[in-house]
């Protein structure tokens, strides 16, 4: 019984350390070197606002309202666009192809690297699921 007391007081503690961990914001000065020198190839005229780390994911915000979300060594894993459509580069050729050819007009405004491939959102709302050779998995609208 004393056992499963400390196991117990053990897990709230690990608990309500990682809940606490959770969004902090932190300096830009802070950020991984990788992330601000993606930020400055490929966003060129943007300025970082505002950045944060919830664990081992960092997050920051452009002054066009722009959020990348990065993993600790600096990968990109989720662009997502306010202002104007994610830049061309982050998605996938085949993905383009697929959004020009089914939705034309519309323009890809996020997109979040996963497991599977990709998961994009258009301009329109509807949201497209890829698997990594950019063939369509799934579709949200």
């Amino acid at each position: 019984m004393k056992q499963m007391k400390y196991f117990l007081m053990a897990l709230m503690c690990l608990v309500s350390s990682s809940i606490m961990a959770d969004d902090t914001p932190i300096p830009v000065e802070q950020l991984p070197k990788a992330v601000k020198t993606f930020v400055q190839t490929n966003f060129k005229d943007q300025k970082i606002l505002y950045a944060e780390k919830d664990g081992s994911i960092y997050e920051c915000r452009l002054a066009d309202g722009t959020k990348i979300e990065f993993t600790k060594k600096g990968v990109w894993t989720k662009i997502e666009c306010k202002a104007a459509a994610v830049p061309a580069c982050f998605v996938p050729d085949a993905i383009q192809e697929y959004v020009k050819a089914n939705f034309p007009g519309c323009t890809v405004t996020t997109i979040d690297k996963e497991r599977y491939g990709y998961d994009i959102e258009l301009s329109n709302d509807i949201d497209l699921k890829f698997n990594n050779k950019g063939v369509l998995i799934g579709m949200d609208d």
